[in-house]
């Protein structure tokens, strides 16, 4: 039984996440500890889902804190000193739901996830009738926002009680959870904020959960009819975070991320700072935090907190993880071990207003086009499609250097690279490239990776 994705267990709750599954995944993490808290994004499903996963830990022998509609990074901050069970399917449409777990700030592992899948199989393991767990309710909202706050004051603004006074912060909450965090602590900061669609109701009703260019269509126009400094946008549970311009015009990922990572290092202590990211992120950002004085290392997408582990283990006491993220998603390993688009907002916006503009922050990163294409392939196709790919490729690249730690990527001589890799969530194969010529590195790409999709079916 396959239950976890790379971002905890998301699907339908028609078919896939039912309370019943609910239930069964309670009982199966509540036997990991005595204490749990439980949290909800906004969807019309969450009380139903969270209520059943409170009734599986609770039976299983767990306490458990009901914490209501919470961001995920608050339901994450909240799970310190224990463990924490997150209703959200994220940036998944409204009809969607999903269940993330979290140990001490972190999400489970590969390895505690496959634990889980094991007892949801095998059948439930009650406690004895005397040694059920209770429940309460409690609140984490206001001591989270409080924790970013300050956070942003000491990290960013040396000790500043309102960094942002003067800057004007445009929000698009998307009527997700963001609307309950990202703008009290902007304001806290001393943004002058304008929110956009920050009621939370989980039909998504003013565009859909996930961000995108697409998607942000009416926020962008917005911004370039307005005098702000800045936009965001947020997903609906608000790990996740857009940036846009003050012209409307949505900044690359990889540029965000190379920002956060080259700040981070330059503030770092550390003898040997180093930034965890994935194998699909752009070589902008191995250049800024070189610059800066820091090495990248990579980890496969959607574990970060595997690769975080990984390299403080491997480091000595000069090292230190300074930061970790993949396009979209924050780790601001000096705050907490969880993904957090609301601290990115606050991190953004405060070095937005000390650093001289967006501008200036972007003016020192090379941004190469990019491009991502999904090429379809079977999922029964795919392992076979990749092996033949793992020669394939380099011989179509031969003077690149190689990496299969994670997909086959290419880095050549001139800083462009590919990488092709499969979905571990739908019927594709994933080519990601950055160049200068990114089109004709694509279409030779292409034409590789169709070849051994074709040869891989037959």
């Amino acid at each position: 039984m396959t239950l976890f994705g790379t971002a905890g267990i998301r699907g339908p709750v028609a078919t896939r996440v039912t309370p019943e599954l609910a239930l069964r995944v309670g009982q199966a993490a509540g036997v990991d500890g005595a204490e749990f808290v439980v949290g909800r994004d906004g969807r019309e499903t969450g009380e139903a889902l969270a209520a059943a996963i409170e009734a599986g830990l609770e039976s299983a022998g767990a306490d458990v804190e009901r914490v209501g509609q919470v961001p995920t990074p608050a339901l994450a901050f909240a799970s310190q000193g224990r463990r924490g069970v997150m209703v959200t399917a994220s940036h998944n449409p409204p009809e969607d739901n999903g269940i993330k777990l979290f140990v001490d700030g972190e999400e489970y592992d590969r390895a505690a996830e496959e634990r889980v899948e094991e007892r949801v199989a095998d059948g439930p393991a009650l406690a004895d009738w005397d040694a059920f767990g209770s429940g309460r309710e409690g609140s984490v909202l206001e001591a989270y926002r409080e924790a970013v706050v300050e956070f942003v004051r000491e990290s960013v603004a040396a000790g500043a009680t309102e960094p942002l006074d003067g800057l004007t912060v445009a929000v698009d909450c998307g009527t997700g959870m963001a609307s309950v965090g990202t703008p009290q602590v902007l304001e806290a900061l001393g943004a002058d904020v304008r929110a956009t669609n920050a009621n939370v109701d989980g039909h998504f009703p003013a565009r859909p959960s996930k961000p995108t260019p697409e998607t942000l269509t009416e926020f962008s126009a917005f911004l370039a009819e307005s005098e702000v400094d800045l936009g965001l946008a947020h997903d609906g549970d608000a790990d996740r975070i857009v940036v846009l311009t003050p012209e409307g015009d949505v900044v690359h990922e990889d540029t965000v991320l190379a920002m956060l990572a080259e700040h981070y290092v330059r503030a770092s202590d550390a003898a040997d700072p180093v930034v965890v990211t994935t194998p699909n992120a752009s070589g902008r950002i191995d250049e800024r935090v070189e610059a800066a004085g820091g090495r990248t290392e990579r980890v496969r997408l959607g574990a970060l907190h595997e690769g975080i582990a990984r390299e403080r283990q491997a480091g000595g006491s000069d090292t230190e993880v300074a930061f970790a993220a993949e396009p979209w998603k924050h780790v601001h390993t000096a705050f907490g071990g969880w993904i957090d688009g609301v601290t990115s907002a606050g991190v953004l916006s405060a070095l937005v207003a000390t650093e001289g503009g967006l501008d200036a922050l972007r003016a020192p990163i090379t941004e190469r086009p990019y491009r991502k294409v999904s090429v379809s392939c079977p999922d029964e196709a795919k392992e076979a499609a990749m092996e033949t790919l793992a020669d394939a490729l380099p011989e179509t690249f031969p003077e690149g250097d190689v990496d299969t730690d994670y997909g086959v990527r290419v880095d050549r001589p001139d800083a462009s690279w590919v990488l092709v890799r499969p979905s571990g969530t739908e019927p594709y194969v994933r080519i990601y490239a950055e160049a200068d010529d990114v089109d004709a590195l694509v279409e030779r790409a292409r034409a590789v990776v169709e070849s051994a999709v074709e040869t891989a079916e037959t």
